[in-house]
């Protein structure tokens, strides 16, 4: 079975309603770990060896953060920068990350209509997505779509909670491998899963 490893980055996550209400759902899964890197490097010093270890001994990296600046937050951005590293992730002997799966679990104040080129964003998530699927992709890493919680500033806590239990349930299919997570690449986004779990 696939081993899931969930890496998750919010600076201020005593802040967020839409975060916290998806990690508390987080399913306590035998192949599925659970990293906090804020609660673990706060202060920005990386253990490179621990994570490239951790990421080694999983199947599925799970990137979870707020999008911040339509991007990743400083700490994750630091993480891709050093355990991405030349000769283990990417050129000379670098294929530490090969064929691995890769997507992002992202929750964004703004709703989807924002995120669409007629939209207040005037680009696609897709778009402002492209320089990390670059980055996975250039790692030799499979790449899928994400997995969006989007409009939390004005969702309620039905719409929280319908959406942490839409992670939880596919998270689960993965990680019993109820689904083929190269089948999910036709997906334009992970919500549009339909769990098999019940």
């Amino acid at each position: 079975m696939p081993r899931l490893l969930v890496l998750f980055a919010h600076p201020r996550l005593e802040k967020s309603r839409a975060n916290r209400a998806l990690v508390q759902r987080l399913p306590q899964h035998k192949h599925i770990t659970f990293h906090d890197l804020y609660e673990h490097y706060p202060d920005f010093n990386i253990d490179v060896r621990r994570e490239q270890a951790l990421v080694a001994a999983h199947d599925i990296l799970v990137l979870h953060h707020p999008f911040f600046w339509y991007s990743v937050p400083p700490l994750l951005k630091q993480y891709i920068d050093l355990v991405y590293s030349f000769g283990w992730a990417y050129g000379p002997g670098g294929t530490a990350l090969k064929d691995k799966y890769c997507f992002h679990v992202l929750t964004s104040g703004g709703n989807e209509q924002a995120y669409t080129p007629e939209g207040f964003h005037g680009h696609t998530l897709h778009d402002f997505l492209l320089p990390l699927k670059r980055t996975a992709t250039l790692c030799g890493m499979r790449w899928l779509p994400p997995f969006a919680v989007q409009g939390t500033h004005r969702m309620g806590d039905a719409g929280l909670e319908l959406a942490a239990e839409q992670l939880a349930l596919l998270l689960t299919d993965l990680a019993e491998t109820r689904i083929d997570a190269a089948s999910l690449s036709m997906l334009d986004r992970l919500n549009d899963h339909e769990p098999i779990t019940r």
